[in-house]
């Protein structure tokens, strides 16, 4: 079966793929794609049984929070997404079990470690975007198996765009990147930007000892 028909042929991923195209920028759009695609395919080399459904929907709405409207929200770009993501689904009454398994895929994203002992779907979520990311796990698929995603949704200059893309999301929030990853990138883009310390946080607190 081609990768493409992966994709679930239902309305509600018809409707996820509009909202997401529309909502976001081709960069987003097309990662979000490839993030579906490297999840299915990993999750067919280690034997998940998963929903493609809500899989592809945590995967198109992943990285929505890095959109414009959610930089003065005060909170993780992962959690304006999958907030997103969940408004989305009760709109068109999706189960309240299903919502949570999208909105904590989408949530987690970015916390390794945690989701591969979560369900498939939120393992798969994580693995996806760490495949198209950071080329974790590259060579667990084939050459062709790159080549067929790759050729629908294709990644020219792609690690630099993507890092600008954190950058601008999460710039106007700094204080999100307390404790997780993105803190890394406004250490490397933006002059100035001061990594919160775990360990100065503590001992700075207001408890006498």
């Amino acid at each position: 079966m081609g990768i493409k028909k992966s994709v679930p042929d239902t309305r509600l991923a018809a409707e996820a793929t509009d909202f997401v195209r529309q909502a976001t920028s081709d960069l987003i759009y097309h990662h979000s794609r490839r993030v579906y695609f490297w999840g299915v395919l990993q999750g067919r080399e280690r034997d998940l049984s998963f929903d493609p459904e809500l899989l592809y929907v945590a995967a198109m709405f992943h990285d929505l929070g890095l959109n414009e409207e959610h930089r003065g929200s005060g909170r993780r770009f992962e959690v304006d997404g999958a907030d997103a993501a969940r408004g989305f689904l009760r709109e068109r009454g999706v189960p309240e079990d299903s919502v949570r398994r999208v909105w904590t895929a989408i949530a987690l994203h970015t916390t390794p470690g945690i989701p591969e002992y979560m369900e498939p779907e939120v393992a798969l979520v994580t693995a996806g975007v760490e495949y198209d990311v950071l080329g974790l796990g590259y060579y667990d698929l084939t050459d062709e198996q790159r080549a067929e995603v790759t050729a629908v949704h294709p990644r020219p200059g792609f690690k630099q765009a993507i890092l600008r893309a954190f950058t601008e999301g999460i710039a106007p929030k700094p204080e999100t990147t307390f404790g997780n990853v993105k803190a890394d990138v406004l250490e490397r883009f933006v002059p100035g930007f001061q990594r919160g310390n775990f360990v100065d946080t503590i001992l700075d607190s207001p408890w006498p000892e």
